[in-house]
């Protein structure tokens, strides 16, 4: 394997027909970038599922002039008016002008309030695409300025032929079992599942280890206890803390995808409650006591007697 390639970048799609799934999303594309004329759009869905991608796709095959941002680290109401706003006003050459907003649910309000206006003010000259983990962080104003494209996972199986693609051509020796652990305990993270591969090969063979998993069956076991007649919450606590868990968002996310089945009839309020605590999480030092009193929530959520 060279190391100074890493495979989440290396085997990033570089054109549509091979960005994998969503099949009926990319030919909509397809149909903009034949016309030069992009639509706004807001891309939502899970971490790792190619959002970015098919952002950057969409740029790379028009004729325009490109600002991209990454929201989680530019979120304040400065970034719009001044970069963006700054960027759209300006004279181009090109067919059209396209602004990226990675993570845009980072943005703050004021902030998304601002951006409003700024595709309102340059619609004819420029056009916007958003992308987020979680739509409900976006304001509706803004959401009924783009077309939302729900970004879905492709199946699991459809992964494992891609992963056993890019084994292939590294020449990593891989048995298709370590493979569906490797889907399995990450999906639907494809981003993720690359990295796995990557930390976990040693002279050009996947080998999977306790650590290099571990992350992803805390997830497994912490939905095993929700869905005990009596969740425990110091249980949980001791999964987060033997874990050492860092991806809290990958976690808030889980929690989110499965709450359906932990928390049947009630995933409304357990999506409020992840909403609400995962963006306090953004302003938290210590992200593991924000991640317990969440998890306290949703125990009272689905067994309100257990607190009591």
């Amino acid at each position: 394997m060279k190391k100074h390639s890493l495979l989440v970048e290396k085997y990033r799609p570089t054109n549509l027909d091979n960005y994998i799934g969503n099949e009926k999303i990319k030919d909509t594309i397809k149909g903009y970038i034949s016309k030069n004329d992009i639509q706004n759009l807001l891309f939502y869905g899970p971490a790792g599922t190619g959002k970015t991608t098919l952002a950057k796709l969409i740029a790379k095959n028009v004729d325009c002039d490109l600002l991209y941002i990454n929201a989680s680290d530019e979120r304040g109401i400065e970034t719009i008016r001044d970069k963006v706003s700054g960027f759209a006003s300006t004279m181009s050459f090109r067919a059209q002008k396209i602004v990226i907003l990675d993570e845009a649910d980072f943005l703050t309000i004021m902030a998304q309030a601002s951006l409003r206006n700024v595709i309102e003010t340059f619609s004819r000259s420029t056009r916007f695409i958003l992308t987020c983990n979680y739509i409900e962080r976006i304001i509706d104003p803004l959401q009924s300025r783009c077309q939302t494209l729900k970004i879905v996972p492709p199946s699991k199986l459809d992964i494992v032929k891609h992963l056993k693609k890019v084994t292939d051509k590294e020449n990593i020796k891989v048995h298709v079992n370590d493979l569906a652990t490797v889907v399995n305990n990450n999906y639907p993270d494809v981003r993720k599942m690359l990295n796995t591969i990557q930390v976990s090969t040693q002279d050009n063979q996947l080998k999977l280890d306790k650590d290099t998993l571990v992350e992803s069956n805390y997830q497994n076991k912490i939905f095993k206890e929700l869905k005990e007649k009596k969740p425990n919450w110091i249980t949980i606590r001791q999964i987060v803390a033997d874990s050492n868990v860092r991806d809290f968002e990958g976690l808030y996310r889980f929690l989110y995808d499965t709450s359906s089945e932990y928390a049947p009839g009630r995933e409304g309020m357990i999506a409020f409650y992840i909403n609400e605590y995962s963006y306090q999480s953004n302003f938290r030092i210590d992200k593991e006591v924000n991640c317990m009193a969440l998890i306290s929530k949703i125990i009272e959520t689905i067994k309100p007697q257990i607190l009591k």
